[in-house]
């Protein structure tokens, strides 16, 4: 039987792979261990209502902070990803058929959560001819029947192997914020993202705003991967030009020694370089930190990129 709190369970494909060396944490990047009453609070919502978070899923290592708040990254459509990226901690493999029953008790945690803005995020499942698209819309259909106060932003996969009606029923459903993260360099995508199409994501992206032109869209990429300054400068000219709202910049932590290799500890500094750099292209909004995580203070990072669009429109 598969269990995936083993390695080699949850992640097959890399059972093969040569170790590499987890390097220590510096100082910056150290967080407190979960806990706390908000935090045993989120935990006790997610299991009465049988969801998963990509929170615990992907060992994000803000959970701690963010579930206190109350605050958690809900991933539908199961904990198995039909994809092996060499970054990732999501378990991969043939996935359970969809609950039909999910978008509603997604929508019943968000209520009872109390949630301003929510993050929904999901697996990919190539294995379904929608890639899931038509479950996103329900989920967010849902939300908004029962907590239609609350923004809703969605984290969604690349619907690579969709026709372009896919992502056509998430953008009718009209959600507050698209994102799909780029997650590294075009140069990096045959050793990190193997399964995706650096051009295709930007493409995406570019495409939801083609379709509601006043979605906010976002996406982000991780450093530390083996990158260089120029490459990232590179993909945010190359999403600025996919009209591309919200860049997340944040340090890849490399979740065994299974995983993709740690190249650098990208320094603050260095992060603030790219802050400004990124302002100075244009987003309306950047989070460019050690820690920064697609869904990390989203609720407060969407209030500021709305009012950083209105100041723009009060200039022009």
């Amino acid at each position: 039987m598969r269990d995936l709190k083993i390695p080699t369970s949850r992640h097959p494909e890399k059972a093969h792979r040569p170790d590499n060396a987890q390097p220590k944490k510096p100082d910056w990047i150290r967080v407190r261990a979960p806990g706390g009453e908000g935090y045993a609070s989120t935990a006790r919502i997610m299991r009465e209502h049988g969801l998963a978070t990509v929170c615990e899923e992907a060992g994000c290592p803000n959970v701690g902070e963010c579930w206190n708040q109350g605050h958690a990254t809900m991933m539908i459509m199961g904990e198995i990803c039909t994809r092996g990226c060499t970054f990732c901690n999501v378990a991969t493999g043939r996935p359970d058929a969809l609950d039909v029953f999910e978008p509603g008790r997604v929508a019943d945690a968000v209520k009872k959560l109390g949630l301003n803005h929510v993050v929904i995020t999901s697996v990919d499942r190539d294995d379904l001819d929608d890639g899931g698209a038509e479950h996103f819309a329900m989920t967010i259909r849902a939300i908004r029947k029962q907590a239609p106060d609350t923004t809703i932003e969605i984290l969604t996969p690349d619907f690579l192997k969709c026709g372009p009606d896919a992502l056509e029923k998430v953008v009718e459903a009209r959600p507050d914020v698209f994102n799909h993260n780029l997650e590294t360099v075009p140069g990096l995508y045959p050793e990190v993202r193997p399964g995706a199409r650096y051009f295709h994501s930007l493409r995406l992206l570019q495409r939801v705003k083609e379709l509601d032109p006043m979605m906010f869209t976002k996406s982000g990429i991780m450093v530390g991967l083996g990158e260089d300054r120029q490459a990232v400068h590179q993909v945010m000219d190359d999403m600025r030009a996919a009209d591309i709202d919200f860049l997340t910049i944040g340090q890849y932590l490399q979740p065994t020694p299974k995983h993709h290799a740690v190249a650098k500890f990208v320094t603050p500094d260095e992060f603030k370089g790219y802050e400004k750099a990124a302002y100075g292209k244009g987003f309306l909004m950047v989070s460019a930190t050690p820690l920064t995580r697609s869904s990390y203070h989203a609720g407060d990072d969407f209030a500021r990129m709305r009012a950083a669009r209105q100041a723009k429109v009060n200039r022009a």
